[in-house]
C-alpha cells in the first residue's frame, strides 16, 4: 500500500471518531449521495417502466403501422381496400415485419331493453393477434372462427358491459347504416344507396385494458360480418395492419413500405395516429433528465461541503506531511482516495435502496395509479441493469471530476502557515 492510499484509510477511520466535527457533515454527504442514486434510479426505471407499458398496450391494442385508402373519411369507417396477392405475400416476408392482418371498423348502434349506445366494431380475422388481449379477458374467451361461415360472437369491453348491464352469453342487437353503389337496371346508371341493417351478436367474452379510448366503446368480431354488411368480398379490408419486430425501426419500415407498396395506399404509424401520448411519452424523458441532473448537483454539493470540512479539519496534517517532503500532487492523492471511499459507500447503499425499492413494486405494484388518467393501475418499473450502470459511472465521473475543484486549496496550505497556526 502506498502512503498516500495508507493516511487517506487513516483519515476515514478517523471519521467516526466522536471528537471529529466533520463526522456529521460526511454522514449528511453519504446520505445525499445514498438518496440522490436510489431516486435516479427510481426515476430512470419508472419512466422507462411507464413508456414501455404504454406503447405495449397501444400496439397490443392496434398495431404498428396501418394501411389504408388514401380517402379520407370523417369518424372511424374505411374506405375499402385490396392489395394484391403478390404485393401482400412480398409485405408479409419483408424483413423487420412479423404480421399482416386485414382489418376493418364499423360503427353501430347497440339496442338494450334500457338504452342504446354507440359503440365501434372492430372486425378482424383468425390471424388477428390477440395475445394482449386474451391477457385483459375478465370473463369468457376470445372470438372462435368457423372456416365456412362468418362467426356471430362479439368481444366487449368491461367498461360497456358495466355500463349497460351486459352479462356473457347475452344476444345483443346492432343496427348500421350500410352505403353501397347500386346500379339501375333501367337506366343503367350507378348511384349511393343507403340502409340501415342489423344482427344480433353474442358475448362470447369481456375485456378490460384501462385504456379509456378502447374500453369506452371498442368491440371485436369476424370481419366477414362486416364484409357483408358493407357488400364487400373476401379479398377487401378497411385496413391492412402491419407488426413490426422493433418499435424503434417503425418510422424507417413505413418509409420503405411507402416505396415498396407505391403511394396509392395511406401507410400511417401508431406514432401518427396516436401522436398526442407519444409527445407526452417524449416530455417525460425530460422530466427524467431533470430529475437525474438535480441529484448529480446535490450529490456533488454534499461530497465537496464534505470534503473541504475534511481538508480544513486536517490543515494541521497537511502542513506535516509538507514539511515531511509530499508534494501537492501526493497530497490531493490522499484526498482523492478519501473522497473514492465516500463516493463508493454512497453508491453502494444507493443502489441497494434504489434497486431494492424497484423490485418491490415490480413484483408487488404497491404503488397504485389512476388508470382512468394514467391509462395503467399501477406505477410501471422496468428493471434494466445496463442503465443502472451507465447511470453509477456517470454519476461516480462527475462526482470525482467535480471534487478536483476543492482539494485545489490544499496547493495554498504552506506548511510555515499551518504549523504556525496550530
Amino acid at each position: 500500500m502506498n502512503i498516500e492510499k495508507f493516511i487517506a484509510n487513516k483519515i476515514t477511520g478517523a471519521v467516526k471518531d466522536k471528537a471529529n466535527i466533520s463526522k456529521p457533515i460526511v454522514k449528511i454527504a453519504i446520505i445525499g449521495i445514498v438518496l440522490g442514486v436510489a431516486v435516479m434510479i427510481l426515476t430512470i426505471s419508472i419512466v422507462s417502466g411507464f413508456k414501455k407499458e404504454i406503447i405495449k398496450k397501444i400496439t397490443g391494442l392496434t398495431t404498428h403501422l396501418v394501411i389504408t385508402s388514401v380517402n379520407i373519411n370523417p369518424g372511424n369507417e374505411q374506405d375499402p381496400i385490396h392489395i394484391p396477392a403478390d404485393s401482400l405475400s412480398l409485405l408479409k416476408n419483408y424483413k423487420g415485419i412479423t404480421n399482416v392482418q386485414k382489418t376493418a371498423f364499423k360503427n353501430a348502434i347497440l339496442k338494450t331493453d334500457e338504452e342504446n349506445e354507440g359503440v365501434l366494431l372492430k372486425g378482424v380475422t383468425k390471424n388477428y393477434n390477440f395475445d394482449y388481449i386474451k391477457q385483459h379477458i375478465t370473463e369468457g374467451s376470445c372470438l372462435q372462427f368457423n372456416d365456412t361461415t362468418s362467426s356471430k360472437e362479439i368481444l366487449i369491453s368491461q367498461v360497456l358491459a358495466d355500463r349497460l348491464n351486459i352479462k356473457l352469453k347475452d344476444k345483443l342487437l346492432f343496427y348500421f347504416m350500410v352505403k353501397h353503389e347500386v346500379t339501375d337496371s333501367a337506366s343503367n346508371e350507378t348511384y349511393i344507396k343507403s340502409e340501415q341493417r342489423s344482427r344480433k351478436l353474442q358475448v362470447c367474452g369481456i375485456f378490460k385494458t384501462d385504456f379509456a379510448d378502447f374500453d369506452n366503446n371498442l368491440t371485436y368480431v369476424d370481419l366477414r360480418q362486416i364484409q357483408k354488411l358493407n357488400y364487400w368480398d373476401d379479398a377487401m379490408a378497411g385496413s391492412f395492419e402491419v407488426n413490426v419486430k422493433d418499435f424503434e425501426k417503425v418510422d424507417e419500415l413505413k418509409l420503405e413500405l411507402e416505396e415498396l407498396l407505391g403511394y396509392q395506399y395511406s401507410i400511417r404509424s401508431v406514432k401518427e395516429i396516436y401522436g398526442n401520448i407519444f409527445i407526452w411519452l417524449d416530455k417525460l424523458d425530460i422530466n427524467g433528465i431533470i430529475v437525474i441532473v438535480l441529484m448529480i448537483i446535490v450529490a456533488v454539493i454534499n461530497m465537496i461541503t464534505a470534503l473541504l470540512i475534511l481538508i480544513l479539519e486536517r490543515a494541521n496534517m497537511v502542513g506535516l506531511v509538507k514539511s515531511l517532503g509530499m508534494n501537492n500532487v501526493s497530497v490531493r492523492k490522499i484526498f482523492f482516495y478519501v473522497s473514492l471511499n465516500l463516493i463508493g459507500k454512497g453508491l453502494l447503499w444507493g443502489n441497494i435502496l434504489g434497486i431494492g425499492l424497484c423490485y418491490i413494486q415490480y413484483y408487488f405494484e404497491i404503488m397504485k395509479l389512476d388508470s382512468v388518467t394514467y391509462y395503467i393501475d399501477h406505477v410501471a418499473i422496468d428493471i434494466n441493469w445496463l442503465n443502472y450502470l451507465l447511470l453509477n459511472l456517470g454519476t461516480f465521473v462527475v462526482c470525482l471530476l467535480m471534487l478536483f475543484l476543492p482539494t485545489l486549496i490544499l496547493t495554498k496550505l504552506t506548511p510555515i502557515k499551518t504549523l504556525r497556526f496550530n
